[in-house]
């Protein structure tokens, strides 16, 4: 195995992961920015009335995309299982 397959299968876990983090991330980032409104609007200071919505919609997120995320990691692994002889010589 060369330096330039360790490289490019680094570079695929990466993205993967990217992938993976960013649905995720980017709901966290709405139901965030939405609370804070929330909280300018009514002028509700509570730390737990901005993180249980955030946690509960992160929860909604996993539920919704977790057949995704499995068939993603699952195609990755396969071709990387695949791939092995490949990379032993």
């Amino acid at each position: 195995m060369n330096a330039d397959m360790v490289v490019d299968i680094i570079r695929q876990c990466l993205m993967l992961a990217f992938w993976m983090a960013g649905p995720l991330l980017l709901l966290g980032f709405v139901a965030g920015i939405a609370m804070s409104l929330v909280q300018i609007v009514t002028s509700i200071q509570d730390t737990g009335f901005s993180t249980v919505p955030r946690l509960v919609v992160f929860l909604v997120g996993i539920l919704l995309f977790m057949p995704w995320m499995i068939q993603r990691i699952t195609v990755y692994t396969t071709a990387l299982l695949r791939d092995l002889g490949r990379y032993a010589r």
